[in-house]
């Protein structure tokens, strides 16, 4: 005998009909349910997400597929993806014998169905409901018994699980009666290809056939009932991230990672900057809310609320989908908290890891813009006196500017107001300029480039703080008038290529000055170093022994610009043996210094940088390198406060580098 099977076995084509029916009734709610929630969206402004169509397609169903941001994570990720995968397969196998039963055989008198592919098809879809069902009862011990801290549960919950597990042992029992009937005996070789579907059929064995026949009937309709639960509830609980989560694969901003939206300071017309109601944010700021799956991942990677901050990326997410939904008028500054917005680092991590794609800086971004630019607010008193400081000196220590190049006397580097040629200009950057301990960063990169024959240019006392920090902070204004002036001296200058020390500086110049008409090639020195040394213009030598080395990935070198193997290529080639510290590459763990709080005061929770400085004791290795002037003036102060101090020394790559250059 062939294998196959009859698909409505003791069911009959007579509910054909009404199966339909009810199942686009079904899906009938479900469109009414999102259709509903379409007002709730269209509070926002308008924000065009559907440039770019086929690529956007792509990511959708790339992240759908992959879930490579749920597999990242340890806790609960594995038993996700095998569980949707499983949920996937049996959805795959149920549109199959849809198409087979009720399309190919009644049309085209064609199955499908038979034969060795049955075999392997009854084989697959066994195995994926079973590897659903556990890891559905594994995700259902970590919610209940498990409870991770800071996992929230709902009655939402509840009700995911129960109409889940029905469907899946209502699924099998079905399987098992119809085995029982017309496999366990009649075909035994067959049944083996459904081993699962074969020991819930051991449950039917003791009764008799109509009683195995009422038992089929009954547990079909139950099953049919719960799959029409489970799409009505879809719009109505936390489900809709099934929808939503997939829809914001499409939705992603396209532009280079950390790109801000540029504010026209000069349109008259004009009354609101930032967000103060939900009014003032885009309709995928509010979309973001239904797509969010409350699973904490960016809870659990902010370094803001892991040692204290009143900061949850999740709750913020949340909290403004209630608003919209509740009180779309209140002042979102109040309902989410002035001390959650101030302790974003803007690092990136919540949004690296989200599997929803949910942007949680952009939010952040735009209400201190209004706490800035409309209430004239600031973190802290000493946040306002470096904001005076910018505004009169061009840097936030209040230096008198015409001393910015000092650090340079005596060293291979060219003003550039001299005239003369240069192969690089040399974007220093505030902390290298005036801050004793990062000049001697400055020093060493200019000493390696003179190692490798490269010709270095700086403005000297005509530049002026990139403004990023300020523009963090939501000072928009103060921001655009500095990078207006430095623009105008390097566009005058006629400089071809720029490198920074300053990851801060490589992003503001490379990307955000770009709104502002700059357009010359910016590289961080890390990438140059890495470039140079492949081309062999600057070679290293270890000048004594390899050295034991733990590498900090700055979040706006890794996370922002994708930069992570390069620096620690140039590190190996200097003789370091890196130890990687719990937390490196793209989940890094922030100094503390981003989102402008290198201006601020940390006063509340324990410092970011202690916490770092602690993951870089753990791997034992006596130096600790970054390239970073915010990481290092940060881990030289977490180690004074955090008693490691004759345990851990903190250098920069840099300074790596210039001392094993060959002449």
């Amino acid at each position: 005998m062939e294998a196959t099977r009859e698909i409505y076995w003791n069911i009959g084509h007579g509910v054909v009909l009404p199966m339909y029916l009810l199942t686009l009734a079904a899906v009938g709610v479900l469109v009414w349910g999102f259709w509903k929630r379409l007002p709730l969206y269209r509070l926002g402004k308008p924000l065009d997400r559907c440039d770019r169509y086929e690529e956007r397609v792509n990511r959708m169903i790339g992240d759908l597929l992959g879930q490579e941001k749920v597999a990242r994570v340890r806790d609960g990720g594995l038993p996700h993806n095998l569980f949707f995968w499983g949920f996937l397969t049996l959805f795959v196998g149920t549109l199959i014998i849809m198409v087979q039963a009720d399309f190919l055989t009644p049309v085209a008198g064609v199955n499908l169905l038979k034969g060795e592919f049955y075999k392997a098809f009854s084989l697959v879809l066994d195995l994926a409901g079973l590897v659903a069902l556990v890891m559905l009862g594994a995700l259902f011990v970590r919610r209940y018994f498990v409870r991770p801290e800071g996992l929230e549960t709902v009655n939402d919950d509840i009700v995911i699980h129960t109409l889940l597990f029905g469907i899946l042992l209502t699924g099998f029992l079905i399987e098992g009666a119809r085995m029982a009937a017309t496999e366990l005996v009649q075909q035994p070789d067959l049944a083996s290809f459904s081993p699962v579907g074969k020991v819930f059929a051991q449950l039917f064995v003791p009764f008799d056939t109509s009683s195995i026949s009422a038992s089929h009937k009954v547990f079909w309709w139950v099953h049919f009932a719960l799959v029409l639960g489970f799409f009505c509830a879809i719009p109505y609980t936390k489900l809709r991230h099934i929808v939503t989560t997939s829809a914001n694969g499409f939705l992603v901003p396209l532009e280079p990672k950390g790109t801000i939206p540029t504010i026209n300071m000069e349109d008259e017309t004009v009354e609101q900057f930032g967000a103060a109601k939900v009014s003032d944010l885009t309709w995928k700021d509010i979309f973001d809310a239904d797509a969010c799956t409350t699973c904490k991942r960016c809870q659990d990677r902010c370094p803001a609320h892991v040692t204290g901050k009143p900061l949850s990326p999740m709750k913020l997410i949340k909290q403004i989908g209630e608003t919209a939904e509740t009180t779309p008028d209140a002042a979102l500054p109040e309902v989410i908290g002035a001390d959650a917005i101030w302790a974003c680092t803007t690092c990136r991590a919540c949004q690296d890891i989200c599997p929803a794609n949910n942007e949680h800086v952009g939010k952040i971004i735009e209400l201190r813009r209004n706490l800035t630019l409309m209430e004239g607010a600031f973190p802290g008193d000493e946040v306002r006196g470096a904001v005076g400081n910018l505004e009169v000196n061009g840097n936030p220590f209040g230096l008198a500017y015409a001393s910015r190049g000092e650090w340079a006397e005596g060293l291979p580097v060219t003003l550039m107001e001299s005239g003369a040629e240069v192969d690089i200009l040399y974007f220093v950057g505030c902390y290298a300029s005036f801050d004793k301990r990062n000049r001697e960063v400055a020093t060493s990169f200019v000493t390696i480039c003179a190692a490798a024959g490269i010709r270095v240019g700086i403005l000297g006392k005509e530049e002026k703080c990139c403004g990023e920090p300020v523009r963090k902070l939501g000072n928009e204004y103060l921001y655009q008038m500095l990078a207006q002036e430095n623009i105008e001296l390097i566009k005058g200058y006629g400089v071809k290529k720029i490198i920074t020390t300053c990851p801060h500086c490589f992003n503001t110049l490379g990307r955000d000055y770009r709104d502002l008409g700059l357009d010359v090639p910016v590289e961080h020195y890390s990438t140059f170093l890495h470039g140079l040394i492949k081309e062999e213009k600057l070679r290293l030598t270890a000048e004594a022994a390899p050295f034991d080395v733990t590498y900090h990935d700055s979040c706006y070198l890794g996370r922002y610009m994708d930069v992570i193997e390069e620096p620690r290529s140039v590190l190996t080639k200097a003789g370091g043996r890196i130890r990687e510290m719990a937390k490196s590459g793209y989940d890094s763990f922030c100094c503390s210094a981003g989102g402008g709080r290198i201006l601020a005061e940390e006063k509340i929770g324990t410092k970011i940088s202690e916490a770092r400085v602690s993951m870089a004791l753990e791997t034992e290795a006596p130096l600790l390198v970054s390239n970073c002037p915010f990481c290092l003036t940060m881990f030289e102060d977490g180690i004074k406060t955090g008693g490691a101090e004759g345990k851990l020394v903190v250098r920069d790559l840099a300074e790596i580098v210039a001392e094993r250059v060959k002449a």
